[in-house]
C-alpha cells in the first residue's frame, strides 16, 4: 500500500503545478501544465503510409515581482516531466521577473477559483480511436483504385488537458479534444485534384467512405470539361471551409488595442474603435462561445505570455459567449483588462472558437449552386496573407478545384486564381447564405484554429485579381 507521503510525490500534472508554486520565491506565480497526447494516420497513393502516437507535457511558469514602479513579469516555457525540471523553470522565471521592466498590463490576479474536476487525471487518446475509421479507409482505397482515383491525406486526433494553478488560489482544469482530417484526390493522370476536410472532437464520427465519395464527386465535376477564364469579378460561391479561412483572419485582426491605436479595419475614423458601428449586413451575427455544442473550448483564460490580445494578469478569468458582431453591428473586440481600460469597453477576452450565423440562411451548399445562373464554385483557399490592415485586404490563391456553374449546375473545371478581398467587405456584399454548419479552415485549421461553424456564402462580385498557374 502506498503511504500518503509517497503519494504526494507522484509526478502528476497537479504535482508539477504544486511544485512550481512552492518553489517560486516571487511575489506571485502562475503555473500552466498542458498534458497532450495525439494520434494520427497518413496516407498516399491509396496506401496507409504512417501512423503514430505522441505524448508531451509542456510547463509554463509566470512569475510576478512587485517593485516601487510596478510589477515585473517573467515567463519560461518548456517540456518538463519531473519536479526538478519544473524547479529549474521557476528559477529562470523568477529571475526574469526580477530584471523585467514594470508591465503596462499589470492588474490584480484572479483569485480563488477551483474546477470541481481538478484532481482528475489527464485524458488521453491513442490509435484505437481509429478502430472504425481505418478499416473504412482501406475500403475507400480499394474503391478509389477501381475507379482510377488516387487519395492522399491525414487524420489527427489530440487531447490536451490543461492544469492552471496560482499562488492566489486558482486550480483550474480543462480537457480539449481536437480532431481534423483532410483528403486530396487526384485523377490517374494527375491532371486535376480535389480536396475535402473537416474538424471534429471525436474522430469516430468521420466517415472515410463519405470522404472518398465527396472527392470522387468533385473530380467528376472536373472531368466534364476545362474552362479557362480570365481574371475579373465573378459571382462566386464560397463553401463553409473558405468562409472559415477568411473569418479566422478577421477574428485575429479584431484586437481592441490595435484598433484603438488606429491600426486596423476596426479603428474609428476620428480615433478609438468602431464598436457600435454597422460593419456588416443586417442579420449577420459573429460570436464565440466556450459552450457552443461541438465547438466546446476552455472557459477560462490560460495565457503564458502577454500580447495585444492576451495578458498573463488575466489568467483564470472566466469566459462566456461574446457577440463580436450582432445584427451587423460591431459589439466587441478582443479585450484584456488592460485594453478595456484604454477603450472604456467591457472585458471580452479571446475565445478559442468562432461562429457565423446569418438570419434567413438556409439549405446547403448545393442549394446555392442551384440558384446560380453563372458563376464559380470554390473548394478552398490557401496561402492567405494580409495586404492592408486598415481595410483587412487579404490576398491568397484558390486550390484543388474551382468549378464553373451555369444554370444551377456544375459544368466543369476552371483554372485557379489569385484573389484580393476584404472579409469585412464580403460580410456586407454577399447575396445569399446557407445554414451554418461545422466547418474547417484548410489554411488555419491544421495548426492554429479548427473550431469554427460557418455557412456557405454567395458573393456576386468576388475579385479574382489574376490567373494562377497552380493545379
Amino acid at each position: 500500500m502506498t503511504s500518503p507521503s509517497h503519494a504526494t510525490h507522484r509526478t502528476t500534472p497537479q504535482s508539477l503545478v504544486e511544485q512550481g508554486l512552492a518553489a517560486s520565491v516571487a511575489d506571485d506565480c502562475v503555473v500552466i501544465v498542458r498534458d497532450t497526447t495525439s494520434a494520427n494516420l497518413r496516407w498516399a497513393n491509396n496506401t496507409l503510409t504512417t501512423n503514430g502516437v505522441a505524448h508531451g507535457v509542456q510547463v509554463s511558469v509566470v512569475s510576478f515581482v512587485r517593485g516601487a514602479d510596478g510589477v515585473g513579469t517573467g515567463t519560461v516555457s518548456s517540456t518538463a516531466t519531473t519536479q526538478a525540471q519544473v524547479t529549474e523553470l521557476v528559477r529562470a522565471a523568477d529571475a526574469a521577473a526580477r530584471s523585467a521592466d514594470p508591465a503596462e498590463d499589470a492588474a490584480e490576479l484572479v483569485r480563488d477559483r477551483v474546477s470541481p474536476d481538478w484532481e482528475e487525471a489527464s485524458v488521453t487518446t491513442d490509435v484505437h480511436t481509429y478502430s472504425a475509421f481505418a478499416p473504412a479507409l482501406g475500403e475507400a482505397f480499394g474503391r478509389a483504385r477501381a475507379e482510377a482515383r488516387v487519395l492522399y491525406g491525414f487524420i489527427s486526433h489530440e487531447v490536451a488537458t490543461t492544469y492552471l494553478g496560482s499562488t492566489t488560489g486558482l486550480r483550474l482544469r480543462h480537457v480539449q479534444p481536437t480532431g481534423h482530417y483532410g483528403c486530396t484526390g487526384k485523377d490517374a493522370a494527375l491532371t486535376q485534384s480535389a480536396w475535402v476536410g473537416g474538424a471534429t472532437r471525436d474522430v469516430s464520427d468521420v466517415d472515410a467512405l463519405a470522404m472518398d465519395a465527396a472527392v470522387a464527386e468533385r473530380l467528376a465535376w472536373g472531368a466534364r470539361g476545362r474552362h479557362d477564364l480570365p481574371a475579373g469579378r465573378y459571382d462566386t460561391i464560397l463553401p463553409p471551409s473558405s468562409v472559415a479561412d477568411l473569418l479566422v483572419s478577421t477574428y485575429w485582426a479584431a484586437g481592441a488595442r490595435v484598433a484603438h491605436e488606429g491600426q486596423s479595419v476596426f479603428s474609428g475614423r476620428g480615433g478609438g474603435t468602431r464598436i457600435g458601428e454597422q460593419v456588416a449586413s443586417s442579420g449577420v451575427h459573429l460570436y464565440s462561445d466556450p459552450a457552443h455544442p461541438g465547438l466546446e473550448c476552455a472557459p477560462f483564460v490560460a495565457a503564458a505570455s502577454s500580447s495585444n490580445e492576451t495578458s498573463v494578469f488575466d489568467n483564470g478569468l472566466g469566459l462566456a459567449r461574446t457577440d463580436w458582431i450582432r445584427d451587423g453591428r460591431l459589439e466587441a473586440l478582443a479585450q484584456t483588462r488592460h485594453s478595456a481600460g484604454l477603450t472604456d469597453q467591457p472585458v471580452t477576452p479571446y475565445v478559442d472558437n468562432l461562429v457565423l450565423d446569418v438570419d434567413g440562411g438556409a439549405g446547403r451548399l448545393d442549394d446555392l449552386v442551384a440558384g446560380t445562373e453563372r458563376g464559380l464554385l470554390l473548394t478552398c483557399l490557401w496561402y492567405i496573407r494580409e495586404v492592408d490592415p486598415q481595410s483587412l485586404l487579404l490576398t491568397g490563391l484558390t486550390r484543388d478545384g474551382v468549378y464553373l456553374v451555369e444554370d444551377g449546375e456544375v459544368r466543369g473545371l476552371v483554372n485557379n486564381f489569385r484573389f484580393n478581398e476584404s472579409p469585412v467587405d464580403l460580410l456586407q456584399r454577399f447575396s445569399a447564405a446557407s445554414a451554418t454548419v461545422p466547418s474547417f479552415s484548410r489554411e488555419w485549421g491544421d495548426d492554429y484554429f479548427s473550431r469554427t461553424a460557418t455557412p456557405a456564402l454567395r458573393v456576386p462580385d468576388f475579385n479574382m485579381s489574376s490567373v494562377s498557374q497552380a493545379l
